[in-house]
């Protein structure tokens, strides 16, 4: 009986370590150039209504002890940000993408490197569906990421909204 166990157990370590890095292998390819790291994030925090997101890809993408920081103005007007792991931003903003479904779209981008790092200043349109005309929120995400020699690591991405008060600049957007 004790052989039978530990045979299964073996089967099972097995299985899943082959697992594990067939899906980094699939995952490698999203992140060999700079432009295939952005479609991947941008597209795998999207989906309708209902869609499960692909979140074991979306950890992926990150460099550990990375972070997503919104900023905004809070009740009182005081412009604030937060700091969350990728972990934090699956738990707070998770099931409000499959709930109600969300897709984050780039239209403008700016890209600065130096050496190894790269600064990106992505402009996004959100949307409920993908079949909306018009986005329901806009703003930018500035993104840094890292060049390892072999991949493309995202480091932080530090994003705010559009706003009235604050709307994008015209170099940050597609030209017309």
């Amino acid at each position: 009986m004790k052989n039978y166990i530990k045979i299964i157990l073996f089967c099972f370590i097995i299985t899943t370590t082959v697992r594990a890095q067939e899906s980094t292998t699939d995952y490698i390819q999203k992140v060999k150039t700079l432009d295939s790291t952005l479609e991947t994030l941008y597209g795998v925090i999207s989906g309708e209504k209902g869609e499960a997101r692909n979140w074991e890809l979306f950890k992926f993408l990150f460099k550990p002890k990375a972070k997503l920081i919104p900023s905004g103005k809070n009740k009182e007007g005081v412009f604030g940000v937060r700091y969350m792991s990728p972990d934090d931003y699956i738990t707070s903003s998770g099931k409000w993408l499959v709930d109600n479904g969300f897709f984050e779209k780039e239209i403008h981008r700016t890209v600065n490197t130096f050496g190894n790092i790269t600064q990106v200043f992505s402009t996004y349109e959100s949307f409920k569906s993908k079949a909306d005309d018009k986005p329901f929120m806009r703003g930018i995400n500035s993104i840094q990421l890292l060049n390892d020699g072999k991949r493309w690591w995202v480091i932080n991405i530090y994003w705010t909204q559009e706003t009235e008060e604050n709307p994008i600049p015209k170099e940050y957007l597609p030209k017309m």
